[in-house]
This record gives C-alpha cells, structure tokens and sequence, in this order.
C-alpha cells in the first residue's frame, strides 16, 4: 500500500513567535458530491522570544476556490485563552469545511503578555488542496 505523503507545513514568525501550521484533507469526512470538503489543521505556537505571551484572540480569513469568504473571529482558540511562556509550547487541531475542493486560510493571533502589552502574531497563509479539484496540475 503506497504511503501519502506528509501533508506540507507553513510557518510564520512575529517577534520570536513561530506559528506553523499544517492542513489536511479529510477524505472520509467529505462528500463531493454535496460540495462538502473538509480540512483539518494542526496549529503550534512556539515562544522563542524571553516574554510570556497569552493567546486572546482569533482571526481567520478562509476564501474557497469560488472566490467566498468566511471570516471566523472569536476569542482564544478551540476554547481556550493558552499561555505560552519562554521555550514552550502549545498545538491544537481544528477543522474547516469548504463548499468547494480548495481554498486558502490565513489570519492573525492577538497576544497579550504580563504586562498588558499587545501583540498581532501572523499566521502563515496556507492552501487547502483536495484532490478533488480539476483545476490544479497533479
């Protein structure tokens, strides 16, 4: 049975906060011929910067093939308002669905630190590839 390869990963710094992030297909939780395509991505927060940050705040921007955009802010991530000290870190996975078979995500974290200072970490803009979609070379 052949093996499928790693799904990719992307990565984004702002002042000694690394994000990576990596997206994958769901095959079993799609349905193509509903227009139903579903991702899920891993999300790390890594602190190499000597102040400790907490997350506050979400903001993501999902556009599909077709052009739709569906921003989804909220406070936190997957409920939690995380804590992210010097040299740690903190990952979770989360999903988006899409009426089409690709698209892009992108957005921004707001951080807090112990003093009340306020940071916008970037999180790397990635693709949302299905083999589903036609219109990409294979």
């Amino acid at each position: 049975m052949a093996r499928r390869p790693a799904p990719p990963q992307y990565e984004a710094i702002t002042d000694g906060v690394r994000i990576r992030v990596r997206p994958k297909f769901l095959h079993d939780e799609s349905e193509p011929t509903r227009a139903k395509f579903m991702w899920q991505y891993t999300v790390e927060v890594e602190n190499e910067s000597d102040r400790t940050w907490t997350i506050i705040r979400r903001h993501w921007r999902i556009v599909d093939s077709a052009g739709r955009l569906q921003a989804v802010d909220g406070e936190g991530v997957i409920g939690q308002t995380p804590t992210v000290g010097p040299g740690q870190r903190f990952s979770y996975t989360s999903g988006a669905p899409l009426a089409t078979p690709s698209g892009m995500m992108t957005g921004t974290y707001d951080l807090v630190d112990d003093a009340g200072e306020e940071m916008v970490a970037m999180i790397p803009a990635f693709s949302l590839d299905s083999p589903y979609d036609t219109s990409r070379p294979s």
